[in-house]
């Protein structure tokens, strides 16, 4: 079976949840030492520093979509409503908006943040609209 493009962008997503999780880890690590990421963690932990707290909230954040936008595009080539306009669109604006996503939270940058939240959700709503068309 090939890649469709719409597996294919799910399939870059799930890179970009990878490397969210490094990312979000070596903040953390950054933050509180070599050790402690070495160490059991027993114990109270110290609330995260600026960025480490939006990297796990940006983590957090993908995480509450992917399991949704995972199974529209499943459900989506499974029906045989991939390949249209609505699922390549949506795939990649969901792509795109969440790799856009990641950085403009790390950096702080109110409002664009949501502005692209926003998008990935449309392109969400688009792939699970195909599935109705």
């Amino acid at each position: 079976m090939d890649m469709t493009p719409e597996f294919i962008a799910l399939a870059c997503v799930l890179v970009l949840a990878i490397v969210q999780i490094f990312w979000a880890a070596s903040a953390r690590t950054a933050e509180r030492g070599l050790k402690w990421n070495a160490g059991a963690r027993d114990g109270d932990v110290p609330p995260p520093g600026k960025l480490a707290g939006r990297l796990d909230r940006a983590q957090a954040n993908l995480y509450e979509t992917l399991p949704l936008f995972a199974a529209a595009v499943i459900m989506a080539h499974v029906a045989g409503k991939d390949g249209g306009p609505l699922t390549l669109w949506g795939t990649h604006l969901y792509l795109f908006g969440r790799l856009i996503y990641l950085p403009v939270y790390a950096l702080g940058i109110p409002y664009v943040r949501s502005l692209v939240w926003v998008a990935s959700l449309v392109g969400l709503f688009m792939v699970i609209a195909a599935l109705f068309v």
